[in-house]
């Protein structure tokens, strides 16, 4: 899966949306504007960013540890609620797509019920 079929992937969750808060060369995908990241893609490194459960992500990093390893661009603290996987089809699509949906749900819980109100989710 390539970087730009991820972006799409991402962007057809409900309230998706790209900034670039941290400069041109990081793209986030949000719930809603300004809301919580649950993709982070640095496509001059072809990395891509997602939140995840301490356990889901261990699972992941376990089974990829070439390819998969802790939120790099995180406080030590939080590094085991975020993974950061190399784009170089060692992840297979499939995973790469659960972990996108894992990630917009543990974003989710980042929201308040009027927010997922008010963003219609």
């Amino acid at each position: 899966m390539t970087m730009q079929e991820l972006m799409e992937a991402a962007l057809q969750y409900p309230a998706a949306c790209a900034e670039n808060p941290f400069g041109p060369e990081s793209i986030c995908i949000r719930i809603g504007e300004h809301g919580p990241i649950f993709l982070n893609l640095m496509p001059s490194n072809s990395w891509a960013s997602f939140r995840c459960e301490p356990q889901m992500g261990l699972l992941w990093r376990t089974q990829f540890p070439e390819n998969v390893r802790r939120g790099w661009h995180c406080p030590l603290v939080q590094q085991p609620y975020n993974n950061t996987v190399t784009l170089d089809g060692a992840v297979p699509d499939d995973v790469l797509l659960a972990m996108l949906a894992h990630s917009y749900q543990r974003a989710m819980l980042g929201l308040t019920r009027a927010r997922r109100r008010e963003l219609q989710l």
